[in-house]
C-alpha cells in the first residue's frame, strides 16, 4: 500500500514510520509542515491516510481546538478532492468529546474526517489512544513521562500529584494505527497499563541511581519497566555515552565486567572481525544491546532512523568502553585496527528465531556490512 503519514516527524508519528519501515512493505510518503501545502496532490496517489498531525499544546486554548480542527479540514478537502474510495486512520484520543479545548478539537477532527471520507465511499478508523510515552518525547509537551525523563537527567525535582494513569507505549499506540489500515472495526481502543504517576517518577529514580554511575542494568522484570528504561535512556544519548569500563589489572592480566543487570532475562555473546570489516548495520524496535570491545581498535557508528547525522565513538580493548544502543537507531562497528577485533554483545532478552527485532539498514549509503 501508498500509505500517506501526516505528523511524521512527531513524537508519534516518529514511532508509526518506525514500525511500518521495520514491519511492513508498505510505501510511507511522510508529510509534515513543508509537505502540508501539497496533500491534496499527494493524497490522490495514495490508499490510504494514518493521519497523526495534531496539537497537543498552544498558548490558548482556542488554539489547541481550532488547530486539530483545521488540520482535519485541510485533509478533509484532499479527501474529497481525490474522487475515489480511500481509508484513513485518525489518531483519535480517549478524551475526545470531554468538554476539554483538546478533547473538543479531537471530536470536531474526528467527525470532519469521517464525513469525508465517508462521502468519497471509503473506510474510516478511529483509534482511541491513551496517555503515550515513549523514546524522543518532548518534555512538558507530549507527556508527563517526558517531563519526568528529562527532570531525572537534568536533576530536577517537578511537583507531583499522585493517580493512576493509564499508560501505552508509543510503539503499541504505532501498531494499532497500522492495525487500522486492515481492520473491519470503526473504532480502534488499545488497552493502556495502569501506573501511578509517583511509581513513574520512583522507577526513572531507580534506573537513574544504577544505570549512570556504572552502567548496571535495572530490573527489566516486566515490559512497562523495559519501554520506561528505553524511554529513559534515549533522553541520555548522546551525552552519556561511552560508559567508561574499569579493568582490574595484576601480574597475571586484567579482569574487565562488561555488564551487570539486576534481573530480567539477558543474553552474551562475542565475535571475532577482521581488519576493515563491518558488523551490525541494523536497528531495533525494543531490543536492549550492548556492543564492548575487549580487544583491538574499533569505531561504532549511529544514526537515528530518517535523520542524516552519524555519530561516530572509538573503542580500544586496552581503554574498554560500552556503547548501549538506542532503540530506533541504526548501528554498526567496524575494525579499524591491524589485528583481529574481539567484541563482546549483550542483549536484554534471549535471541528468539521468530521475532529476532532486528532490522537490516545501513547506518551510511556507502560501505560493507556483515
Amino acid at each position: 500500500m501508498r500509505i500517506i503519514l501526516t505528523g511524521a516527524s512527531g513524537f508519534l508519528g516518529w514511532h508509526t514510520r518506525l514500525r511500518l519501515h521495520a514491519l511492513t512493505d508498505h510505501e510511507v510518503i511522510p508529510v509534515g509542515r513543508p509537505e502540508w501545502p501539497n496533500l491534496t496532490e499527494t493524497v490522490s496517489e495514495a490508499d490510504a491516510v494514518i493521519h497523526i498531525a495534531g496539537v497537543n499544546r498552544a498558548d490558548d486554548d482556542e488554539a489547541i481546538r481550532s488547530g486539530n480542527a483545521a488540520l482535519a479540514e485541510g485533509l478533509a478537502s484532499a479527501i474529497a478532492g481525490r474522487g475515489a474510495p480511500l481509508r484513513v486512520v485518525y489518531a483519535n484520543s480517549v478524551q475526545t468529546g470531554n468538554g476539554t479545548p483538546y478533547g473538543s478539537g479531537k471530536e470536531a477532527a474526528a467527525d470532519t474526517l469521517r464525513a469525508a471520507t465517508t462521502s468519497a465511499g471509503g473506510r474510516f478508523v478511529d483509534v482511541l489512544l491513551p496517555n503515550l510515552f515513549g523514546e524522543h518525547g518532548r518534555p512538558k509537551y507530549n507527556s508527563f513521562v517526558a517531563t519526568f525523563v528529562h527532570a531525572t537527567v537534568s536533576g530536577e525535582a517537578p511537583s507531583i500529584n499522585d493517580n493512576r494513569v493509564g499508560l501505552l507505549h508509543a510503539q503499541d499506540a504505532a501498531q494499532a494505527l497500522i492495525d487500522g489500515l486492515v481492520s473491519d472495526e470503526a473504532r480502534l481502543s488499545p488497552t493502556p497499563e495502569e501506573h501511578g504517576v509517583r511509581e513513574v517518577w520512583d522507577l526513572l529514580q531507580e534506573f537513574h541511581a544504577e544505570y549512570v554511575p556504572s552502567g548496571q542494568i535495572p530490573d527489566l522484570s516486566s515490559k512497562f519497566r523495559i519501554d520506561l528504561f528505553n524511554t529513559y535512556r534515549a533522553a541520555l544519548f548522546p551525552e552519556h555515552y561511552p560508559i567508561q569500563l574499569v579493568p582490574h589489572t595484576d601480574p597475571r592480566g586484567s579482569f574487565v565486567e562488561t555488564i551487570r543487570c539486576r534481573g530480567g532475562e539477558g543474553q552474551t555473546s562475542f565475535s571475532t572481525t577482521v581488519p576493515g570489516v563491518t558488523r551490525g548495520e541494523h536497528y531495533h524496535l525494543s531490543k536492549i544491546e550492548r556492543f564492548a570491545v575487549i580487544r583491538g581498535r574499533a569505531v561504532m557508528e549511529l544514526r537515528r532512523m530518517f535523520t542524516d547525522e552519524v555519530l561516530t565513538f572509538e573503542a580500544d580493548g586496552d581503554q574498554p568502553v560500552a556503547i548501549d544502543m538506542p532503540v530506533g537507531w541504526v548501528h554498526n562497528i567496524t575494525n579499524t585496527g591491524d589485528d583481529i577485533l574481539f567484541t563482546q554483545f549483550w542483549s536484554h532478552e534471549l535471541f528468539r528465531p521468530e521475532a529476532p527485532d532486528t532490522f537490516p539498514e545501513p547506518v551510511r549509503s556507502e560501505g560493507p556490512s556483515a
